[in-house]
């Protein structure tokens, strides 16, 4: 009965660490060297290897080492194996870190100081106080309202928009295709945190720019396929959108010359918002496993017919 780990190796090197003293029974192997695959019972994977349910015959779990799943081909994961998203604390505290950042350096005006210092310009830009900067937030699952709940503390009007109902405190919540034309036209900082889905694939849009107050800003820290490029180009060009600050792209790395390194109303960041932690992963890990043997209800377990 071995765990088997196959995403980043420096990390994976933790990983086994922290199985060795919090599960020395409990044998664990580091990609490639996965021993006889029969004895592979648990897959903690971020790109999965092919052919899953051949190579492994007696895998009963996976694990996505991240929050996402879309890397994931599910008619290649047989439906009796669940999956499992990663929802340990330390994603969750690293993504609220780098949505504040972007959030408050929008909020902020830092993308015109930064190219005012590089046109070597001595210009002030008045402030906006943060009461009359209205922040909403696609997606209020987990990381969604870890979000809410960090940026309510510097008084930004709060809204989210989710594809099923929601009621957070403190938040102005809307639900469903209908109300997203309503939500949109309250947004000043929209924050895009949507799993990708076939549903939300390209909704970052023109339709989608159209209903925001002219002069918004967008983060994106979901995916890079949520965004249509063209269209996002477009309206940064024209003064729909102020600016923005993307941690995804499509694909990645993006190659030399594409407009998003040069652009001076983009900051590009390495698809780094958000880190699974080795240390709190491990215990998420373990805890889902017991859970698993027990027969309990999993935490984390996806939805196929969601994609989340």
């Amino acid at each position: 009965m071995t765990v088997l780990y196959k995403a980043n190796m420096v990390r994976g090197a933790e990983w086994a660490r922290f199985f060795a003293e919090r599960a020395p029974d409990l044998p664990f192997r580091l990609w490639p060297d996965i021993g006889n695959p029969a004895d592979i019972r648990y897959l903690v994977v971020w790109v999965p290897p092919d052919d899953i349910a051949t190579t492994f015959p007696n895998l009963e779990l996976v694990f996505s080492v991240g929050a996402g799943v879309d890397q994931f081909d599910a008619t290649k994961l047989p439906a009796h194996i669940p999956l499992v998203r990663m929802l340990e604390p330390g994603i969750a505290e690293t993504m609220v870190e780098y949505v504040t950042m972007a959030v408050l350096g929008l909020h902020r005006d830092l993308l015109h100081f930064i190219n005012q210092q590089k046109e070597q310009v001595w210009r002030e830009i008045r402030i906006m106080p943060a009461k009359r900067r209205r922040v909403g937030v696609m997606g209020l699952g987990q990381l969604g309202q870890a979000v809410l709940d960090r940026l309510m503390a510097f008084g930004f009007p709060l809204l989210g928009w989710n594809r099923s109902r929601r009621e957070i405190e403190g938040v102005t919540c809307y639900s469903g295709a209908g109300s997203l034309p309503d939500f949109l036209s309250q947004t000043d900082i929209l924050v895009c945190l949507l799993p990708l889905t076939d549903e939300t694939r390209c909704i970052l849009n023109a339709d989608l720019f159209a209903h925001l107050p002219r002069g918004a800003s967008l983060v994106n820290v979901g995916r890079g396929a949520h965004l249509v490029e063209a269209d996002f180009l477009a309206a940064l060009d024209s003064g729909a959108l102020a600016g923005a600050v993307l941690d995804v792209a499509e694909p990645e790395p993006l190659p030399a010359g594409h407009p998003f390194w040069s652009h001076p109303r983009i900051l590009l960041t390495p698809h780094n918002a958000s880190m699974t932690t080795p240390d709190t992963a491990v215990d998420f890990v373990l805890d889902v496993i017991a859970r698993h043997r027990r027969g309990e209800k999993l935490p984390g377990l996806v939805d196929r017919s969601r994609g989340y």
